[in-house]
This record gives C-alpha cells, sequence and structure tokens, in this order.
C-alpha cells in the first residue's frame, strides 16, 4: 500500500483512539511506519535525502522501543503493509503531520499519566518524535534545495529530473 494512504490510516486511527492502551498502541504504529519510510526512502529515496532518512529510521526505532510493542495481528501492522512511495514530497508533508499529532497525543496522555513509568515513556516519545519530525522537516527543505536547483525544463517533465 501506499504510504500516503498508510498515514492517512494512521492519522485517522490516532485520533479516532478511545484510551490510552489504544492510543499507545497508535503511537506505536505511527513511529513504525515512520521507520519503514525512512528506510525504503535510505535505500531508494533521492540520493540528497538518504543521511536523514537513515536517522529518521533510527529515531523512529527508538520512539517504538521506548513504548510497549502492542499486541497486533500481523496483518494490522501499517508499515509491514508498505509497499509503495510515490511521491517523496508528499508522503513527507504527511508524515510531518502524523509525526506532529503523534507528539500532541502524547503530550496529552503524559498530562494525564496515573503513574510516573507511563509518563517518563510518554516524555521519551515525544522526544523521539520531535527528533523524527525534525528530520521529515530537514529532507523536505533538501527537496525544496533540489527543485530550485533544477533546470526549468526538468521541472515541467514528468519525472522531474
Amino acid at each position: 500500500m501506499d504510504a500516503v494512504r498508510l498515514i492517512v490510516a494512521s492519522r485517522r486511527a490516532l485520533a479516532d483512539g478511545a484510551d490510552v492502551p489504544e492510543t499507545m498502541a497508535e503511537v506505536w504504529q505511527a513511529q513504525a511506519l515512520a521507520q519503514a519510510i525512512g528506510s525504503r526512502l535510505a535505500v531508494s529515496g533521492p540520493p540528497e535525502l538518504r543521511g536523514e532518512a537513515l536517522g529518521l529510521t533510527e529515531l523512529a526505532g527508538r520512539g517504538c522501543g521506548v513504548l510497549d510493542p502492542p499486541e497486533l495481528d500481523p496483518g494490522d501492522l501499517r508499515a509491514a503493509q508498505l509497499t509503495e512511495l510515490a511521491d517523496a514530497r508528499q508522503t513527507l508533508l504527511s508524515l510531518d503531520g502524523l509525526l506532529g499529532e503523534v507528539g500532541i497525543a502524547l503530550v496529552g496522555m503524559a498530562s494525564a499519566a496515573a503513574d510516573e513509568a507511563t509518563y517518563w515513556q510518554c516524555m521519551e516519545a515525544i522526544d523521539a518524535a520531535d527528533e523524527s519530525r525534525d528530520r521529515v522537516l530537514e529532507m523536505l527543505r533538501k527537496l525544496a534545495a533540489r527543485e530550485e536547483a533544477l533546470p526549468e525544463n526538468a521541472k515541467d517533465s514528468p519525472t522531474g529530473v
């Protein structure tokens, strides 16, 4: 499935999270998806994004690592459904929005945490989501710089190169 469709599904599921365990599971899913997207960009994305994409993979992996993994059926793992990353720019724009929403959800959960362990788990996940989002924004900046550097006739071609 295309990355943007998976991000939209993650945003919808995160917004629909009814309780803390369900929302935590969706935060984990979002981080796993960011990790998969970073990995895909590192391997087959534009060359100027590869370093930042590797960083995104690492940071999003850290975001998954600080959270308890949810009990999911293998078919429910959105990151495993990633088969296509058609438009790097649109994917990164969508991922930026998802990571921002993840941060907001985590702040809400941290504020209402009943125990210190949940609070600190949320705080570490907030850091990972924020740093992941920084990587996404840097990749968007690099794509914009690449686009500006292209000759005018290449910008009009269907492939953009």
